[in-house]
């Protein structure tokens, strides 16, 4: 396909076409000029490919390997579980002749509310970036697309459709922005997914200091930039800032901005040319894919083993591994209900299941079971909890399955504090009160508030670990493997400890106010207590290390050293290598993450790792010059089993760059250099990031870009909400007919969903993610019609947009 011949060709209505999707996950064809559709397909961690009449949850939709998610396998630190994972999902992807994969997600987990950490790498942009890029390797070795996402600062769900994300140029460089950084440079990704939020109050949509200035023109990114479903604004901006692709489509508004734009002369036709080359581009690398076979079974192998790599052994006294000739007891409805995957636009209709109450009877373990709560409700049922104390009687040892439900976690919405639920909590209180030997059994997707920590005896935490997770919790209770997974976000003591805990995600506009202590670079910097620090994992047997030796290359730093698995178990342990630089210049972390590697030991073995540090890794952005330096002076390089525990420890004097004046004036450098962030206010923020707060805008008169729960502020709009989300609320009631099985769960999740996003979604998202179902006149209409403009709401409505016609339309 000569690219440059069909722009000569294509009419201006065919380009239009081009640069909007349809029918929900295609670009649209050009049967003229014999240009196919490419096929999209939510899948970060496994394929949901909805079949005609889908839904939010997984009925209706293709089997496909459901992975461990994004926060486990970066618990695994192993990058080659993303590699392998990648792979299969790459496979799967062509047997469905899906040509690109909405994924990975790789922003920052900035707060442990976020509904969507689960579906995230890390709170470190280095880990991020690194898992991230394997993940990308994997998928596109397999001739598959992916699409990077979300580009950028996502860190929120509350608001994420119309939020604006108020950061320091610093933070948004070495933080927010690193992991895509790392995976543009490293793993070329055919495409990338623009965020729904604005960054200091532009929408990364039509953000061209975003797409143009940094993606492409500094990092040479020379893909297809797309839009995340239905995160369109102003068309014509977003063309010439860099974006490409509009998704879903569909949108007639959208096609008529374009073709008005070209005949006013407010679109240069360059412009629109540049965005029809991208996808045409993507388009060519496509055209001959062919649909290949594969193997759900090997998958399901590959998942389990991923999530055994992945858990992470949070407390043990001895009481793990289990002895498979004991008889045991189990409590908690998840055992049997175990929660392998988070809730939303990911949720997958796993190929194979095993859940642990599978996996133990099929391995013939001997125990007595009592759900003592229920998964599907928040709430104590006394009689459960009473249950689950008699039949424990006769037992020392008492294995309690709890954790996040997706009734409390969700994309779509943050979870509204950092605890189990509550029958959960009472039923571990109650065991821990009897005198159980309590070991828990985690699942979820985030970090957790754990009061009974230290009156358990053991704490092993799976988090969601895909379809084959009951098959993995049973390998590493019964010690057929020893765990090895280590943290990749900080586990805070309580809520109340995170960094400005109380103003997350609680209006539209979201202030940066930590600026680059995120995680770990602040509860270390600020030397604050955590219940678990990044890094962290136990295993069933213990390792030592030694003989550091630091040598100082050109472009890089060696750090290589001796680790032995000193203990009777064979086993795994990762070595993490932090770096402290001068700090002569600039405030920053007391030590950052810049390098890291698992190993494999049998007991008794030694093994001699050399870890590579990149001195590019080692830089801060300088605001004023508008690039990152390397300050000059001593580094201290840290071997570490976690953020907090340092092995072995070496100096190395660098010689960067000239030294520079100082970015910030003395009061700012006194409060940030301790992470002294409680004394950090809006006046003191704005000043160290030279960007304003903006007023909260008012909740009415609503707009376009009011969320839809707004409308419910005045009298007509109560109404009108009401009715739209009579959609949720019927599908809900449908939901709860149904006999109780693994069908209603997934249709009251489905429905618990969309009642969570048509709640959060703004008008003018919800017109550009339904396209045809609600066109932008409508939408116009409903904004009119809720602020009282009751006739000019209802001409609007009625009123139709002409637009271009789509190609795939018009007879040839």
């Amino acid at each position: 396909m000569d690219i440059e011949a069909l722009l000569t060709m294509l009419t201006t209505e065919e380009k239009i076409a081009l640069v909007s999707g349809t029918d929900f996950m295609y670009t649209n064809p050009i049967p003229r000029l014999d240009i196919p559709s490419i096929r999209m397909s939510d899948g970060p961690h496994g394929l949901r490919i909805q079949q005609e009449k889908g839904d939010n949850g997984t009925s209706n939709s293709e089997i496909a390997t459901c992975f461990p998610t994004a926060v486990t396998t970066s618990s695994s630190w192993n990058t080659d579980n993303a590699y392998k994972m990648g792979v299969c999902i790459g496979e799967e992807a062509r047997h469905y002749g899906v040509n690109v994969v909405l994924g990975p997600g790789v922003n920052i987990k900035r707060n442990p509310l976020c509904g969507r950490n689960f579906e995230y790498f890390s709170e470190d942009p280095f880990l991020a970036g690194k898992m991230g890029c394997a993940e990308v390797n994997g998928i596109q070795s397999q001739g598959v697309g992916v699409s990077v996402k979300h580009f950028a600062l996502n860190n929120s769900e509350n608001f994420r459709f119309m939020g604006d994300s108020v950061a320091d140029m610093r933070a948004i460089r070495e933080i927010y922005l690193k992991p895509f950084e790392m995976i543009v440079k490293n793993s070329s990704p055919e495409t990338i997914m623009c965020a729904y939020n604005k960054i200091n109050g532009v929408y990364c949509s039509q953000n061209e200091w975003l797409l143009n200035d940094v993606l492409r023109k500094e990092w040479g990114f020379n893909g297809l930039v797309m839009t995340d479903w239905g995160a369109t604004h102003d068309r014509l901006e977003m063309l010439k800032a860099g974006l490409d692709l509009e998704m879903p489509g569909d949108t007639a508004i959208c096609r008529k901005w374009i073709s008005d734009g070209l005949i006013s002369g407010k679109l240069p036709p360059s412009v629109l040319d540049d965005a029809v080359r991208n996808v045409l581009k993507l388009i060519e690398k496509h055209r001959n894919d062919k649909a290949l076979p594969a193997d759900f079974t090997a998958h399901h192998e590959v998942a389990k083993q991923i999530a055994i790599d992945s858990a992470v052994l949070l407390k043990n006294d001895g009481a793990l591994p289990l002895d498979k000739q004991e008889e045991i007891f189990v409590c908690g409805e998840l055992f049997e209900k175990m929660r392998y995957q988070g809730a939303g636009s990911s949720m997958i209709n796993p190929a194979l299941y095993s859940s642990p109450k599978i996996a133990f009877d099929n391995n013939g373990v001997c125990y007595k079971y009592a759900k003592g709560y229920l998964e599907n409700q928040l709430e104590t049922k006394e009689e459960l909890i009473t249950e689950a104390l008699t039949l424990s009687a006769d037992y020392e040892k008492v294995l309690v399955f709890a954790g996040l439900t997706d009734y409390v976690e969700s994309e779509g919405v943050d979870r509204a504090n950092m605890q189990l639920c509550k029958n959960q909590l009472e039923l571990i209180s109650a065991l821990i009160k009897n005198g159980k030997k309590v070991i828990v059994i985690l699942y979820g997707g985030s970090s957790i508030e754990l009061p009974f920590a230290d009156s358990v005896s053991a704490i092993l935490n799976m988090f969601l670990p895909g379809q084959n997770g009951g098959n993995a919790t049973y390998s590493l209770v019964f010690g057929e493997v020893s765990p090895s997974g280590k943290l990749s976000e900080s586990w805070p003591l309580t809520y109340s400890d995170v960094p400005f805990f109380s103003e997350f995600s609680k209006t539209k506009t979201e202030v940066y106010k930590e600026s680059v202590f995120v995680g770990y670079r602040y509860y270390l910097t600020a030397n604050k207590k955590v219940r678990y620090p990044f890094g962290y994992g136990l295993s069933y047997t213990k390792f030592e290390y030694n003989n550091l030796i630091i040598e100082d290359g050109k472009d890089s730093v060696l750090v290589s050293f001796n680790l032995t698995n000193v203990g009777n178990f064979d086993g795994a342990e990762v070595a993490e290598v932090y770096v402290k630089p001068p700090h002569n210049e600039v405030f920053g972390a007391l030590r950052e993450l810049k390098g890291f590697e698992k190993v494999y030991l049998k007991k008794g073995e030694t093994k001699t790792l050399l870890i590579k540090i990149n001195k590019e890794d080692l830089r801060y952005f300088n605001v004023k010059e508008n690039k990152f330096v390397l300050e000059s002076g001593e580094y201290s390089f840290m071997v570490c089993c976690d953020v907090e525990t340092v092995k072995l420890k070496g100096e190395l004097k660098i010689l960067g760059d000239e030294k520079r004046a100082p970015l910030y004036d003395s009061e700012i450098t006194k409060i940030y250099a301790h992470a002294k962030l409680e004394e950090v206010t809006n006046e003191t923020f704005e000043k160290m990031a030279q960007v304003k707060i903006p007023k909260e805008p008012p909740v009415t008169p609503i707009t376009l870009e009011s969320p839809l729960s707004d409308m419910r502020k005045t009298k007509l709009g109560k109404v009108l909400h009401s009715a739209i989300l009579s959609v949720a609320k019927n599908d809900m009631r449908k939901a709860k007919r149904l006999p109780d099985g693994i069908e209603k769960d997934n249709k009251i999740k489905g429905a618990l969903l969309l009642e969570r996003t048509l709640n959060t979604v703004s008008v003018n998202n919800a017109s550009m993610t339904a396209g045809k179902s609600m066109p932008y006149n409508v939408a116009e209409g409903l904004v009119d019609l809720s602020n009282g403009k009751i006739l000019r709401g209802i001409k609007r409505c009625v009123s139709k947009i002409k637009a271009p016609k789509l190609p795939k339309n018009t007879r040839r």
